[in-house]
């Protein structure tokens, strides 16, 4: 067992609970949700044993609101791409693959924690609670970009939908090697191949 990590006496809740919600992140990445304990959580924090209940509730609000931090933080950086007048559509699609990709969003301890909830059964239901919304809503700004490239680029042929569902595949295969065989598979590298394949959909949009 580590130390627990000396916190100052009193904090704001916010403070509070983001030192929690990292700390659960740090207990899922090293023993999974089954083996992710309250007392675990405190004692990664350098917090006492009872604040989890105080800001939480209870485990699985903790989870539930892990899960909903890990979301919306991925969430707000292709938002901000998005939200870029000066940026084209393949400018902006180009954001979201990079954003699948960042360091502070891909790394091999948050990766730990979104296939944790993809592979046990018991919580499954709350990522499609808590997160499978945002995942249509990329899905769907995607789609639209790949319309609007295929439109001005004069592009034929091509089927929006499947091009973004095969970005998806992209994206969650990547992200299962990474966790998996950290030592042959890169950000860098992922995000490159995932551009490949839009600049042979894409060769006018993707070719540099």
């Amino acid at each position: 067992m580590t130390e627990p990590k000396k916190r100052p006496r009193t904090a704001p809740p916010e403070v509070r609970r983001k030192q929690l919600i990292d700390a659960t992140i740090t207990c899922i990445g090293r023993a999974g949700i089954s083996g992710t304990t309250l007392p675990a959580v405190t004692r990664e924090a350098g917090l006492s044993p009872g604040i989890v209940n105080f800001h939480f509730e209870n485990k699985d609000r903790l989870l539930e609101e892990t899960l909903k931090f890990l979301a919306e933080e991925h969430r707000a950086i292709w938002m901000k791409a998005l939200a870029r007048p000066d940026l084209g559509p393949a400018a902006k699609l180009r954001a979201v693959v990079e954003a699948q990709f960042h360091p502070r969003i891909c790394s091999r301890k948050k990766l730990a924690v979104w296939f944790a909830f993809f592979g046990e059964a018991g919580h499954r239901k709350s990522y499609r609670a808590t997160s499978s919304h945002i995942d249509m809503e990329r899905q769907e700004i995607c789609t639209d970009l790949c319309r609007q490239i295929m439109e001005e680029g004069g592009y034929t042929g091509l089927d929006a939908e499947e091009i973004t569902l095969t970005l998806e595949s992209l994206f969650d295969g990547f992200w299962l090697n990474m966790l998996m065989y950290p030592a042959r598979f890169s950000r860098e590298a992922a995000a490159a191949q995932t551009l490949n394949y839009l600049k042979t959909v894409f060769p006018g949009d993707f070719g540099d």
